[in-house]
């Protein structure tokens, strides 16, 4: 026999009904059918579900909120559609609870003191973190801030203690088995910053499949995951390795870069260059030729990073995910 207490998505499995109702019903909110409020207070006495302190501490106040921030201060991050399709996942479960979202862009000092305000001040029940660099300052702060904390990614230097991954270094590896598969042969890779998790797992990931197929891994160019790095990275591997004949690129916002420099340069594509991004974001649908690409569930990443916060806020333990991937073949390799 354990004492485990039965947790809030037993209860919600009992009901019948979502945690987001669940969590209405046990801070006596309002928006609740008597049906549903009936089926979770049964399940409460028939589990004997005590809530926990942290639970109860949420429930006690006039209103909860999250903190979402971002190592960045760049004003292009709102046209990025990685962010943006990360914050719908997010806001889908957000929606469910009596939780309010903030957001706080923290690459500057000014950034992160804000940051460190709002938890000092107890403004904030948890944290997201996203797009943290090698020793980024951000992660100190929100972990020293006393409340639970959830990483979008690893950090490069640590594996911090909760987090949402994708497989960044298999997802690369696939796409560079698939170009050689398909006959290339002198294949670069345009990288992602290599202070970044991402960046350097996706970087490894190619490197692993042509070290496995006895090819060269000297065609390499670095950007940034922006559409101009994208660009700029394409002009300099085409100047020093004019024989290319296909090219692994870090995130599609810098293949569709790539792409542009390729059409300019009198390549085609896929007859001259193959090219295979990360990511399938929308636009990947849409260039010309469309782009085959590595897919990874964008939207779930921003799901499971903010269930994993509820659930920690609600003392539970809930442990890291890292979450598939899938090569999308389309016409640009």
């Amino acid at each position: 026999m354990t004492n485990r207490q039965p947790t809030l998505d037993e209860v919600a499995q009992r009901a019948g009904v979502s945690r987001g109702t669940v969590s209405r019903v046990m801070n006596n909110r309002q928006h609740v059918s008597s049906k549903a409020r009936e089926a979770v207070e049964r399940a409460v006495r028939e589990l004997g579900y005590v809530p926990s302190m942290a639970a109860r501490s949420l429930a006690s106040q006039r209103r909860g909120a999250v903190v979402l921030a971002i190592s960045s201060d760049d004003s292009a991050l709102f046209s990025n559609l990685f962010f943006a399709e990360v914050i719908t996942g997010i806001n889908d479960v957000i929606e469910e609870t009596d939780l309010e979202l903030l957001l706080v862009l923290a690459a500057s000092e000014r950034g992160r003191n804000r940051l460190a305000r709002i938890l000092q001040s107890r403004g904030a029940d948890g944290v997201l973190l996203l797009a943290l660099r090698e020793n980024d300052p951000l992660a100190k702060i929100a972990e020293s801030g006393g409340v639970p904390v959830v990483h979008g990614g690893r950090p490069l230097e640590r594996a911090p203690r909760h987090y949402v991954d994708a497989d960044n270094r298999g997802g690369a590896r696939q796409a560079v088995e698939h170009l050689i598969a398909t006959g290339r042969r002198a294949i670069g890779t345009i990288t992602g910053p290599l202070d970044m998790h991402a960046g350097v797992n996706r970087y490894l990931g190619f490197r692993e499949a042509v070290a496995l197929a006895g090819l060269g891994d000297e065609r390499v160019a670095h950007a940034d995951f922006s559409q101009a790095g994208g660009a700029a990275a394409m002009a300099e591997l085409l100047d020093r390795h004019p024989d290319l004949d296909a090219v692994f690129v870090a995130s599609d916002a810098m293949a569709v870069g790539a792409l542009e420099v390729l059409r300019s340069s009198g390549r085609t594509v896929p007859g001259d260059v193959a090219v295979i991004g990360f990511n399938d974001i929308v636009t990947a649908r849409h260039t010309s030729p469309p782009l085959t690409t590595i897919r990874q569930p964008i939207e779930a990443l921003g799901r499971e990073m903010t269930r994993m916060l509820v659930r920690l806020i609600n003392d539970e333990k809930p442990t890291s995910l890292i979450l598939p991937t899938e090569l999308v073949i389309r016409e640009s390799a």
